[in-house]
């Protein structure tokens, strides 16, 4: 049994805000802080708009969840349950966290609870992904624009490009349509974003200078101080040649410093309006990846091999998720989610269903690519 305790400062806050994917999926706060509230627009960009429907997910916050028997651990820290309760024990950035999931309800109308204050509510996307599913959509791991009137989608595997192919043409007037998940209607006529930011790294802004003046000044400061900290590195790093221990301790913190050298930035901050639609017809599809070699290559693609190859990526953007699902099965023997348990085969056969008849192009570019380069080789298929 829970002890729901409201948390106290609510006066600034609506009691209700709700979100709406398009149509596809409604989530609704209650009792949210303020702060609670802009977590949820970091995470989901600004979709708020009130429900004419009963909501899909339920997020409801509380000052702080107590409960009748004592949380057992899973993990470090990382999960916990009671005798009737499965808690996410870590947010964004591996924040402590005390939030319920209904693991078995999933797929299904379902209430989270949620203690006030996190940055961001624990597998939140993975969750709306497989609503969307169970509702008839497809989330598809991919960028998606429109640029002269046709309607393209980016897809591929993790860092493969699907980002740097959405700003090569966002770049020469393309229409921004999402990064990161895109979302694709039940007959895949359309795709939807979500307004999520964008993660442009120092690269990019290189090749993109016109994007460095709207990255905030701190920032930019942060940027400058890597770059600072990268050349002091450089040079630690020749002087201590063959030195153990300094020499190895300076190569562990190469990458460490080079995987700092991005910024998040919202879309409304970086590509023209409208932002209201979001949505564009589904014309035809890039595969994306990267290759040893320094060319970009653009060849046509098949579909159903396409198809194939996203039912393993999609599988592994859930990996988090699934642990998660996998410990509540450890926690609750008894209970199961059938419908979690299908998603695999539900995606394979929604994936080669939608993209069966879809104008399918593969490429392959040098990693990093320049993105000048990049949008001169897949112009012409446009």
């Amino acid at each position: 049994m829970i002890n729901l305790q409201p948390s106290p400062s609510q006066t600034s806050a609506p009691a209700q805000v709700d979100y709406d994917l398009h149509g596809i999926v409604g989530i609704r706060l209650i009792d949210p802080t303020m702060g609670d509230i802009a977590a949820l627009n970091r995470q989901l960009g600004q979709i708020q708009m009130p429900l004419t429907r009963q909501p899909d997910i339920t997020i409801r916050f509380v000052d702080r969840l107590a409960f009748s028997s004592p949380v057992r651990l899973l993990g470090v820290d990382d999960a916990g349950f009671t005798e009737d309760a499965f808690l996410v024990l870590r947010s964004k950035h591996k924040a402590q966290a005390k939030v319920q999931i209904p693991f078995e309800l999933i797929g299904q109308p379902c209430e989270i609870l949620c203690e006030s204050g996190l940055p961001a509510v624990p597998l939140l996307i993975p969750i709306i992904n497989l609503t969307a599913l169970a509702n008839g959509a497809l989330a598809m791991h991919a960028s998606a624009f429109n640029f002269n009137g046709v309607g393209a989608l980016s897809t591929g595997w993790s860092k493969g490009g699907k980002t740097e192919m959405l700003l090569a043409f966002t770049a020469q007037g393309a229409q921004y349509i999402g990064d990161e998940w895109v979302y694709l209607s039940r007959d895949g006529q359309r795709m939807y974003g979500i307004p999520e930011p964008i993660r442009l790294w120092d690269w990019h802004l290189i090749d993109l200078p016109q994007y460095r003046a709207r990255v905030g000044k701190k920032d930019q400061a942060r940027l400058r101080a890597i770059k600072v900290l990268q050349s002091v590195d450089n040079a630690l790093l020749k002087s201590a040649d063959g030195k153990l221990p300094l020499n190895k301790a300076m190569r562990r913190l190469k990458p460490v410093l080079k995987g700092q050298l991005y910024v998040d930035i919202p879309p409304q901050k970086l590509f023209q309006p409208p932002f209201e639609t979001l949505s564009s017809e589904l014309d035809k599809v890039f595969f994306v990846g990267s290759h040893a070699s320094p060319e970009v290559i653009v060849q046509p693609g098949d579909p159903h091999e396409v198809a194939q190859r996203m039912v393993f990526s999609l599988q592994y953007e859930r990996q988090v998720f699934m642990s998660y699902y996998l410990a509540f099965r450890f926690a609750f023997p008894e209970k199961s989610n059938k419908f979690i348990e299908a998603a695999e085969e539900i995606q394979r056969h929604r994936l080669n269903s939608l993209l069966a008849d879809k104008e399918t192009y593969t490429v392959h570019h040098p990693y990093p690519v320049s993105i000048p380069e990049l949008f001169a080789a897949v112009r012409p298929y446009f």
